[in-house]
């Protein structure tokens, strides 16, 4: 089954894929229908993070993918309604993203979900380790 993902950089060296970071874990959205993909990428761009484009891969690669590094992969069906604060990220990327290029030589994600301010300090803190 074809499944649509959001890769950055596609078919270069460089070449990464969207992710979120829900309750410590690193997902990967894998859409159904293209046009919620293409949507998602626009809000993306609407909140000026680096517009990725919609690629149309396997499933089965993608979660092989994700097992192997250790991702999440969560389906996103035509249609989807979600029903709690994490699901809708799954529609609508959150508010705060964090900085992203060079992310194949990063093991960090390329978006964050804060509910709490100790997780924004946690964050805070790794950013400052980095420099």
């Amino acid at each position: 089954m074809l499944v649509h993902v959001l890769l950055y950089e596609a078919g270069t060296e460089s070449e990464g894929i969207h992710s979120l970071e829900l309750k410590g874990s690193t997902v990967i959205l894998m859409f159904e229908d293209r046009d919620d993909a293409e949507r998602y990428c626009g809000l993306l761009e609407a909140q000026d993070f680096p517009t990725p484009s919609v690629e149309e891969l396997m499933r089965r690669d993608i979660e092989a993918f994700c097992v192997e590094a250790g991702y999440e992969a969560r389906y996103v069906e035509k249609g989807f309604i979600p029903s709690t604060d994490e699901e809708r990220l799954m529609i609508s990327p959150p508010l705060s993203n964090l900085e992203v290029g060079k992310w194949n030589n990063q093991e960090n994600v390329n978006e964050q979900a804060f509910s709490t301010n100790d997780q924004l300090e946690d964050i805070k803190k790794r950013l400052e380790n980095l420099l």
